[in-house]
C-alpha cells in the first residue's frame, strides 16, 4: 500500500502518543549549546530582527533564478535502496510569490512505499527549506536556548513551536516545528531542523535539516536539505526514507522571457561542509 508523502523539505511530527518536544530532543544534539544569559528585551530584539530579515530575503529571491536537484529514496533492510524519485529543475520565484519550474531531468520513479505528489513538489520549490513564512511569524512561540558554533559561524539557537496546532480538517495551513540557528553577526537564519505540522493518520513527515549559504554577500539562501528518517503510520507500516535536495547556481537577473529560454545549468555542484 502506498502512502502520500507531503512537505518533504521542511521541513515534521507527532508520532501517536509522543509529543514533539520528546521526539525533537532525541534527534537534536544539545551538547554544543552554551546557555548564556540574555535579557528578555535582547531576546525579543533578536527575534524581531531575524524574522524581519526572512521577509527581506524572500522578496530578494524573486530576483534570482536557481537550480534544484531533488532525490527521495526508500531504504530497505541493511540500508539497501529500494526505490528512488529524482527531479532536477530550473526554477524562479515570480513577483506574486508563485514558483516557476522547468524540468531538466526526470527519470521514471521507482519508489515502492511512497508517492510524491504535486503538493510535495510545490513545497520543495521553496516553502519548507525556508521554515518560517514571514506572514505566519505571529503564530509561533520562540524559546531561546543559548549560543552554538556551527562550522565557522557563531549562532543563536531557538526552538520554534506553533502557538496553536492547525486543524487539518479546517485549514490547509502548515507550520514549522523545530529548531533554528541564527548567525550572531548577520542575525539571519543559517540552519533549521524540524518538520511541517500538523500530521494526519495517512500523512507523516521526516525530520528535515536545511542548511543555508551566503549568496552575493547579502542573503542566506537554503542550498542543502537533508532527511534520513522512519515514518511510522497508524496502520503499523514503517517507511524508511532518505532525501537530499540541493539548490544551486543562484543568479540575479530573472525575467519571464528568460525563464522560457534558459534552462540553467543542470549539473549539480557539491555543497561544502554539509553531511552526505
Amino acid at each position: 500500500m502506498k502512502y502520500r508523502l507531503l512537505t518533504l523539505a521542511a521541513v515534521l511530527l507527532m508520532v501517536a502518543g509522543t509529543s514533539f518536544s520528546q521526539v525533537l530532543t532525541s534527534k537534536v544534539d544539545n551538547s554544543g549549546i552554551l546557555n548564556d544569559r540574555r535579557t528578555p528585551e535582547r531576546i525579543k530584539e533578536i527575534i524581531t530582527h531575524f524574522t524581519a530579515k526572512e521577509a527581506q530575503f524572500r522578496n530578494a529571491l524573486k530576483n534570482y533564478v536557481f537550480n534544484r536537484f531533488a532525490t527521495v529514496q526508500t531504504v530497505g533492510m541493511g540500508g539497501q535502496i529500494t526505490g528512488q524519485y529524482r527531479r532536477d529543475s530550473f526554477m524562479t520565484i515570480n513577483e506574486d510569490g508563485s514558483r516557476f519550474e522547468k524540468i531538466v531531468f526526470f527519470p521514471q520513479p521507482t519508489l515502492q512505499d511512497l508517492t510524491v505528489t504535486p503538493e510535495d513538489l510545490e513545497d520543495l520549490g521553496g516553502v519548507n527549506p525556508f521554515a518560517l513564512e514571514p506572514e505566519n511569524v505571529d503564530k509561533y512561540n520562540f524559546n531561546y536556548l543559548g549560543t552554538e558554533r556551527i562550522d565557522d559561524l557563531n549562532t543563536f539557537v531557538f526552538d520554534v513551536t506553533p502557538k496553536v496546532m492547525p486543524d487539518p480538517k479546517k485549514t490547509k495551513l502548515r507550520l514549522f516545528s523545530g529548531r533554528v540557528w541564527v548567525d550572531i553577526e548577520d542575525e539571519m537564519i543559517v540552519k533549521t531542523k524540524g518538520k511541517a505540522v500538523p500530521e494526519t493518520k495517512e500523512n507523516k513527515f521526516p525530520v528535515v535539516e536545511s542548511y543555508r549559504e551566503n549568496i552575493d554577500g547579502k542573503y542566506w539562501f537554503p542550498t542543502y536539505v537533508y532527511a534520513d528518517d522512519e515514518l511510522v503510520f497508524n496502520s503499523g507500516q514503517v517507511a524508511h526514507i532518505r532525501m537530499k535536495v540541493k539548490y544551486t547556481n543562484f543568479k540575479q537577473g530573472r525575467s519571464d522571457v528568460r525563464i522560457l529560454d534558459d534552462p540553467g545549468d543542470p549539473t549539480p555542484s557539491p555543497t561544502p561542509k554539509k553531511p552526505e
